[in-house]
């Protein structure tokens, strides 16, 4: 059950990448903020049927929580708003190496903290050595990327300025 679950997570990082490359065309030439609108639009519509016909009853409703805990709702917004804006400028791979960056090494302090009511996994070794190797696969794909787009390619990048 552990591979399947490593499986879906890498499959659900792929779909994050190919959402922010096409977010980052629409933002491009709709706007940033409507992009992230109909992303989120899309994604409410699509989930309220899946709760509708699959979410089995639980005993606790959104309003029986914590509050603090509905806050993570709000973090979404950012993200979006954000690989909107980077994939346009500095392209789908970096845009993805990067926020992969900022996960682990946030997760990590989540995990070694037991912050957020999780249960703590202590940080070693071989998980800083994780950090420091996508550190340098971030320096690396970013390098290559800057030193190989021509002209061209780095004027496309560029947002559309609307007259």
């Amino acid at each position: 059950m552990t591979i399947i679950m490593i499986l879906l997570a890498v499959v659900g990082g792929a779909m994050l990448s190919i959402q922010a490359a096409i977010n980052g065309q629409l933002g491009s030439k709709v706007g940033v903020f409507k992009s992230a609108f109909l992303t989120f639009s899309v994604g409410a519509l699509v989930t309220g049927l899946l709760i509708f016909f699959f979410e089995p009853r639980h005993a606790l409703t959104l309003m029986d929580v914590p509050k603090w805990q509905l806050l993570g709702a709000m973090f979404g917004v950012p993200y979006i708003v954000i690989m909107v804006l980077a994939v346009q400028r500095i392209g789908a791979a970096v845009a993805t190496v990067a926020v992969i960056f900022g996960q682990l090494t946030m997760s990590m302090l989540i995990d070694n903290f037991g912050w957020l009511g999780n249960p703590p996994i202590p940080f070693s070794m071989s998980r800083l050595g994780a950090i420091v190797c996508l550190g340098i696969a971030l320096f690396f794909i970013y390098s290559s990327s800057k030193s190989k787009a021509s002209p061209s390619e780095k004027t496309l990048r560029q947002p559309a300025v609307s007259e």
